[in-house]
């Protein structure tokens, strides 16, 4: 069962696609990229599955979303989007520094 929620234009050959579907047997929400061109017209794999269980959680992050969030402040150095920096998968553990490489001189003897 697949439900189109709606699409938004990427660029002349490129929409994001809004669907609910089941897939492997469980329902959830894909946001894909579909491409039409010369060569393919479909579904990329560039796009995410929320499952159905992870939905409320997902609604719930995106409706805490307000418009004011997304105007441009001037404070952004491209001018542009602004980018974020997604939260770290390591759960706050010290991230290891690497050690300086040292040359050391070989005498030939």
């Amino acid at each position: 069962m697949e439900k189109d929620i709606g699409k938004i234009t990427k660029n002349d050959t490129s929409d994001i696609v809004i669907r609910i579907d089941d897939f492997g047997g469980r329902k959830g929400l894909t946001i894909r990229e579909f491409v039409t061109s010369e060569r393919y017209t479909g579904f990329t794999k560039q796009g995410v599955r929320i499952g159905a269980a992870d939905f409320p959680k997902f609604k719930e992050m995106i409706n805490s979303i307000t418009e004011a969030d997304l105007k441009d402040d001037g404070t952004s150095s491209s001018g542009g989007e602004s980018s974020s920096v997604a939260p770290s998968k390591d759960k706050g553990k010290p991230k290891k520094e690497k050690e300086p490489e040292i040359e050391e001189e070989v005498i030939d003897y």
